[in-house]
């Protein structure tokens, strides 16, 4: 009777054994599931899975083994073991590098963007498309997944600027932007024109594992860091933007004939005896835009807004238009244009200059004296400019009524400004920040900041564009067929009405220092922009909340869907006036011509397709302009490191305060760290940073003094040390 017992015995071993091996099995594969971004030995397996025991040693190994076995898990090295990215999601998505040298991923069918630790970025780099696998999905709302990449797809094609350090044998470069967070490698021998302290551009070649550095390639040499021309061309280059015309373009510019035909004149309406002129600012080169004004019988006046014909010179398709589609605008940094089409064309062909003939594109308007339209035509016309102002000419004759033109500068005016409190009254928002200027010598240093001005003459020009711009647009939207309006393709500039949940964030803001803003939604809103902007006229914190204020408005865009535009309170705009520097406008008068010509509507998807591309580069042009701006702001504080100045907090975070200075209005940051005295918190909900000890408040606002700490020509950066206690110190 015994010998059965002992069978039963082994046979509960054996269960036993297999029943702890199956729950030590699960154990194992929920924590590599639980924690797929991290590796593990197998001693750490064995003590959290229930011991560590010899029999318990076995049982862990024989499971990942056999987990190994069926691809589940990977092995790293010697004792290293992860879960298998087989096992998790994957996706295909771009790098979004970070100045940690982490990454975001972003991708398509995920809302939020995937975070990438550095360890696990896999020698990826900004702009490249990878494959990443998501590990763990976001734990908050708001939070994003984060996952790792395990492959890069293809390399970007991005182009770097950065300062070349040359030995003997090797160069590295320290690339200018933070989303490049590492030296890049040159071999000496590849790139003998290279010299020590160079601004170079350059692109990343590889970066694989054996390799410690990116390996590029140099695309040019711009000349020395800190040279006025080379950091002008670095902000163009680190934006991809054009710094100068290939030759084939230059040719093709050259080659266009000046000589305005007589078939030109017969095919144009004739303005050539009627009182023209521009008004623009004292440095234009070029000038795209003249008004013509005459008197009409029963006291209306006919105003003409003639803009360069610019399509009469360029073909679609051909090598100029190209080029220009490409460039998309004009881009206008500190000290230079870069501008979208060569000088042949916006400066001599195409420029309204005084006392020649130029051919145009108008739109004419019959007006009564209260600014009324009644009558439009549109067409191509022939000019003669008689006098060219600036805005500082045109508004001394505003202002004293004396000198040449003054008498029609004066209707012009008056109507205008009839106008513009029209459009206020419909609704449109006055944003009135102030535009500050920088006094350069010959080598573009900064020598001062000066404010511009937007005076009545700037306000005239203005309201006329705004005229044409609109009727251009209403013209192109329909055509009449047998008493109906039919529906025609027209590209807008379209500006939607203001995000609400920046709109919510910007009223909480707002309460905070004491101003109201209850306005939620619609035409209530504009008015109340306009009503807080009358408000804080003239305060140290104006500036500071029109910025924040423009922040909460949808962005404007170029579309071929039409919207209308909120900030101008305009059911249809586009823009008409600026065909020299905006590729739309380009586009937007081969449009009217088509159209004028009874042409069919002209396809809406290749069009939309070009708004978006104008859009791009739109958005661009403006980054590389206000990175000029932060480098000229740097360079001007560069010799004033320790000195001391009065200013007001524009801006605060987690870990520093913004400070604006009052009399040049440069803006730079004091960390918190550095504030003596105490210890200093960011309070979010006040927006306020507070002293631990001492429990001094900092606010919006409040005027402060600072001490010029430091400048970082390369990164644009002004640290600040924030002045507690007596200022002198």
């Amino acid at each position: 009777m015994k010998q059965p017992k002992r069978k039963s015995r082994q046979g509960a071993e054996k269960r036993s054994h297999a029943d702890s091996k199956n729950i030590r099995a699960a154990f194992i594969i929920n924590m590599f599931r639980e924690f797929p971004d991290r590796q593990f030995s197998l001693k750490q397996l064995t003590s959290a899975s229930g011991g560590n025991s010899k029999e318990a040693r076995y049982i862990v190994r024989d499971v990942v083994e056999a987990l190994v076995a069926e691809g589940v898990v990977d092995c790293f090295g010697r004792d290293k073991y992860q879960l298998s990215t087989s096992q998790l999601p994957h996706y295909e998505g771009v790098v979004d590098m970070i100045g940690t040298g982490a990454a975001y991923v972003k991708v398509e069918e995920l809302e939020n963007d995937i975070y990438v630790h550095q360890r696990n970025v896999n020698y990826a780099l900004e702009g490249d498309r990878v494959e990443v696998v998501l590990q763990r999905q976001a734990l908050r709302e708001g939070d994003h997944p984060e996952g790792a990449i395990t492959r890069v797809l293809e390399r970007s094609n991005k182009q770097y600027v950065g300062t070349a350090e040359v030995s003997r044998a090797a160069i590295f470069v320290r690339p200018d932007a933070r989303k490049l967070p590492m030296d890049v490698f040159f071999p000496r021998k590849d790139n003998p024109q290279v010299k020590d302290g160079d601004k170079v551009v350059f692109r990343v070649s590889e970066w694989h594992e054996g390799l410690r550095s990116p390996r590029g390639v140099i695309v040019d040499v711009l000349g020395q860091a800190g040279d006025n021309d080379a950091e002008m061309h670095a902000i163009l280059a680190e934006y991809d933007l054009p710094y100068r015309f290939e030759p084939e373009i230059e040719q093709a510019a050259e080659a266009i004939a000046a000589e305005i035909t007589e078939r030109d004149y017969a095919e144009r309406r004739d303005f050539r005896d009627i009182t023209t002129f521009t008004i623009d600012p004292a440095d234009a080169k070029d000038f795209d835009d003249a008004l013509s004004i005459r008197k009409l019988e029963d006291g209306l006046w006919e105003v003409g807004v003639h803009i360069a014909d610019v399509t009469h010179y360029i073909r679609p398709d051909d090598v100029l238009d190209c080029e220009a589609c490409d460039r998309g605008t004009s881009v206008y940094l500190v000290d230079r244009t870069v501008p979208m089409l060569p000088e042949r064309l916006c400066n001599v062909l195409c420029s309204l200059r005084p006392n020649e003939e130029k051919l145009c594109f108008s739109a004419v308007f019959k007006l009564n004296d209260n600014a009324e339209v009644l009558d439009e035509w549109f067409g191509r016309t022939v000019i003669y400019s008689d006098r060219r102002f600036t805005y500082a000419e045109a508004q001394a004759r505003i202002e004293t009524g004396v000198g040449d033109f003054a008498e029609e500068i004066a209707v012009l005016n008056r109507l205008a400004q009839t106008m513009r409190a029209r459009r206020f009254k419909d609704g449109a928002i006055s944003f009135e920040r102030e535009e500050f200027k920088f006094i350069l010598d010959e080598k573009g240093k900064p020598l001062g900041v000066y404010t511009k001005e937007q005076k009545e003459s700037n306000q005239l020009i203005e309201e006329f564009m705004l005229l044409a711009n609109r009727k251009v647009a209403e013209y192109c939207t329909y055509r009449m067929v047998n008493g109906k309006k039919v529906a025609r393709t027209m590209i807008y500039r379209v500006h939607d009405e203001p995000n609400e949940e920046k709109l919510s964030r910007f009223r909480e803001f707002l309460v905070r220092f004491g101003y109201q803003f209850r306005a939620s939604k619609g035409r209530a809103v504009a008015k109340a922009i306009n009503k807080l902007v009358t408000e804080v006229k003239g305060r140290p914190e104006a500036n500071a909340i029109s910025t924040l204020a423009v922040r909460s408005m949808s962005k404007a865009l170029y579309t071929t869907d039409n919207t209308g535009h909120y900030g101008l309170a305009f059911k249809y705009y586009s823009h008409f006036t600026s065909p020299i520097r905006r590729y739309p406008d380009m586009m937007v008068h081969r449009l009217l011509a088509r159209y004028l010509a009874e042409g069919k509507s002209a396809d809406k998807t290749k069009l939309e397709a070009q708004c978006v591309y104008a859009t791009e580069r739109e958005i661009i042009a403006s980054e590389a302009e206000r990175a000029s701006i932060k480098y000229k702001m740097v360079e001007f504080m560069q010799d004033k490191i320790g000195q001391m100045f009065k200013g007001h907090v524009s801006g605060m975070s987690e870990w520093g305060i913004y400070v604006e200075l009052n009399d040049t209005h440069i803006e730079g940051m004091a960390f918190l760290r550095d504030i003596e005295g105490d210890y200093y918190t960011y309070d979010e909900a006040r927006y306020e940073v507070v002293g631990r000890a001492t429990g001094r408040r900092i606010a919006f606002g409040d005027e402060v003094w600072i001490r010029v700490k430091g400048v970082d020509m390369r990164r644009r950066t002004i640290d600040f040390e924030l002045i507690v206690g007596n200022k002198n110190r």
